[in-house]
C-alpha cells in the first residue's frame, strides 16, 4: 500500500469511527426515556440505535449525492430544490433501511421487508419526523462545507498576503542595495587619486560589505549583532573619508544584540545621519547608534548633532530612497502597528531616528 493510499484509508477510517460514535451517542440519548420502563430497556435501546444507525448509514449517501449535484455554492435555490426531491426519496428509502436494521438487531422479522403494509404504515407514522431529520443532516453538512470553504479561503488569503509581502520586501531590498552600492563606490572614487592607500582600504571594507550583503540576501530578518557587523565596515569606509570630522559612538546592550531586526536596515539610517547631518557642517560631528530592550520591545536610535531637519520636512513626502525603503520594509515585516518609525529634531541640535520593534530572536522566541 502506497503512502497516499494509506493516508486516504486512515482518513476514511477516522471518519467512519467518528460517525459511528456520533450516531450511537444520539441513539443512546433518545433511548433514555425508555430506560425507565421495566422489561423494556433492551428493546428501547435497540430501537433507538436501529433508527439512528439507519440515518447514520444514509448520511453517507446524502453527503455523496450532495457532492455530485451539478450546482455551485452560489446556486442556492437550485440546490435547495434538488434536496426537496432528495428528501422525499431518502425518507422513503429510510423505511426499508430501518426495517433491515431492526431485523439485524432481532427486533422484527426479515419478512417485514416484503410486507406491502410496512411502507405506508411507516410513512404515516414517521414521515414528517424523518423528513426533518433529513434536512438537519443536509443543513449540517452544508454548514460544515461552508465553514471548511471559509477556512480554506482564509488560509489561501493569508498565504497570498504573506507571499505578496515577501515579494514587496524583496523589491524594496533590491532598490536599496544598488542605492547603497552606488553611494559606497562614489565615496571610494573620491579617494582613488587623492590617497590610493586609503582607497584600497575602503575597497577591502566594501568587499566585506558585499560578502555580508550576499550572505543575508535570503534573510528578511537577522540578529542585530549581524547588522552591527555590517555597519562596522560601512562606518570604517566613512571614517576613512571624513577622518577626524566623523565620530561614531555605539551603545548596544547584550540583550539587544540578540534581537531580530530587518536585514540591512541600519546602514541607510547611519548613511542619512552622515550625509544630511554631519557632512553639512564644516567641523563634522558625531553619530550615535544605540539599542536597548525594555518591556518586550527593542528600541534602536540613530542620532547626529548635525544641521537637523529643514523647516516643513515631512517623512512621507521629503524622505529619500534609503529612508523610504527602510520605513516600508519595517512596516511590512511588523504590520498591525507593532512597530514604530519616527524621525525628529534632536534636543541640542541634529536629528534622531527612532525605531521600535517587538523583541524576538531569529528563531521566533519572544521576551
Amino acid at each position: 500500500m502506497t503512502y497516499e493510499a494509506d493516508t486516504r484509508f486512515g482518513h476514511w477510517a477516522w471518519r467512519i469511527l467518528f460517525a459511528a460514535a456520533l450516531w450511537t451517542s444520539i441513539g443512546l440519548i433518545f433511548a433514555l426515556p425508555g430506560l425507565g420502563m421495566a422489561g423494556q430497556r433492551k428493546a428501547a435501546v435497540l430501537s433507538a440505535l436501529a433508527m439512528w444507525w439507519s440515518w447514520g448509514l444514509l448520511s453517507f449517501l446524502i453527503i455523496a449525492v450532495d457532492a455530485r449535484l451539478p450546482f455551485s455554492a452560489t446556486q442556492l435555490g437550485r440546490r435547495v430544490a434538488a434536496h426537496v426531491v432528495l428528501s422525499v426519496l431518502c425518507t422513503s428509502l429510510f423505511v426499508y433501511v430501518l426495517i433491515a436494521m431492526r431485523a439485524l438487531l432481532g427486533l422484527q422479522h426479515w419478512s417485514t421487508l416484503f410486507d406491502a403494509r410496512a411502507f405506508p404504515n411507516a410513512l404515516r407514522g414517521m414521515f414528517l419526523w424523518n423528513l426533518l431529520i433529513y434536512w438537519v443532516i443536509a443543513g449540517g453538512w452544508q454548514a460544515y462545507r461552508y465553514n471548511q470553504s471559509y477556512v480554506s479561503s482564509e488560509l489561501r488569503s493569508e498565504r497570498l498576503e504573506r507571499q505578496f509581502s515577501e515579494a514587496r520586501l524583496n523589491v524594496l531590498r533590491m532598490q536599496l542595495n544598488p542605492h547603497f552600492l552606488f553611494n559606497a563606490l562614489n565615496t571610494i572614487s573620491s579617494q582613488v587619486e587623492r590617497d590610493p592607500r586609503l582607497a584600497r582600504a575602503m575597497i577591502e571594507h566594501l568587499g566585506d560589505l558585499l560578502r555580508l550583503s550576499l550572505e543575508s540576501k535570503d534573510k528578511q530578518e537577522v540578529p542585530l549583532a549581524e547588522e552591527m557587523e555590517f555597519l562596522e565596515h560601512y562606518v570604517a569606509i566613512q571614517k576613512i573619508r571624513f577622518g577626524e570630522h566623523l565620530k561614531i559612538e555605539v551603545a548596544v546592550t547584550p540583550e539587544a544584540r540578540t534581537a531580530s531586526v530587518p536585514s540591512l536596515f541600519l546602514q541607510p539610517l547611519v548613511e542619512n545621519a552622515i550625509r544630511h547631518g554631519v557632512s553639512q557642517r564644516s567641523s563634522g560631528g558625531t553619530v550615535q547608534v544605540s539599542a536597548a530592550c525594555v518591556d518586550g520591545r527593542v528600541t534602536i536610535r540613530v542620532a547626529d548633532d548635525g544641521v537637523g531637519l529643514p523647516a516643513g520636512w515631512n517623512l512621507q513626502k521629503s524622505s529619500g530612497l534609503g529612508l523610504t525603503a527602510t520605513r516600508e520594509r519595517i512596516a511590512g515585516l511588523y504590520p498591525d502597528a507593532r512597530s514604530r518609525f519616527a524621525i525628529r529634531n534632536r534636543e541640542g541640535g541634529g536629528t534622531e531616528v527612532e525605531v521600535e520593534l517587538p523583541f524576538r530572536t531569529v528563531n521566533g522566541d519572544r521576551a
